[in-house]
């Protein structure tokens, strides 16, 4: 169901963009990156949280991480992870799928600037074996996604 949301949502915004299924998991950053044959900064890691009352998704860079001074500053709380059932529930994506096309759910995404380092990045799409690529700004396009800077960046 999720991968064929995923394919329902490009084939009405953006026929131009092909899913790579590589048949392979991509479920973290590092198998995503070493079976797609690029950077772990360049995997668009999709992070679900909650900050208050408000669930979001926040797309950043692989080897980013959420700083919670940033997050609570720009989105006015403590960010929390949500639970792995929760996330498939409001997204229609299981872990290790979950990206911000196709959801189940309308939710506010966001796009970490970390994102803006790399000219091309890699997003999952629904599944723990499939993803797309794209450039960052066209992500945000694509999505409704706000531009935020709430990530440290890598050591």
């Amino acid at each position: 169901m999720s991968l064929e949301s995923v394919r329902a949502f490009l084939a009405a915004h953006a026929p131009d963009i092909a899913i790579i299924d590589q048949g392979a998991s991509t479920a973290t950053v590092l198998e995503a990156a070493e079976t797609l044959g690029v950077v772990p900064g360049q995997i668009a890691k999709t992070l679900s949280i909650r900050v208050g009352e408000t669930v979001m998704l926040v797309v950043a860079r692989g080897d980013a991480r959420l700083d919670n001074r940033k997050t609570k500053d720009a989105l006015g709380g403590r960010p929390r992870m949500l639970g792995a059932e929760e996330v498939e529930a409001l997204t229609g994506h299981p872990v290790g799928g979950i990206c911000p096309f196709g959801l189940a759910s309308p939710l506010p995404i966001y796009c970490d600037r970390s994102l803006k380092d790399f000219d091309v990045v890699y997003p999952a799409a629904g599944s723990r074996t499939a993803s797309v690529r794209l450039t960052p700004d066209r992500l945000v396009a694509l999505t409704g996604a706000t531009w935020i800077d709430v990530c440290q960046p890598p050591a």
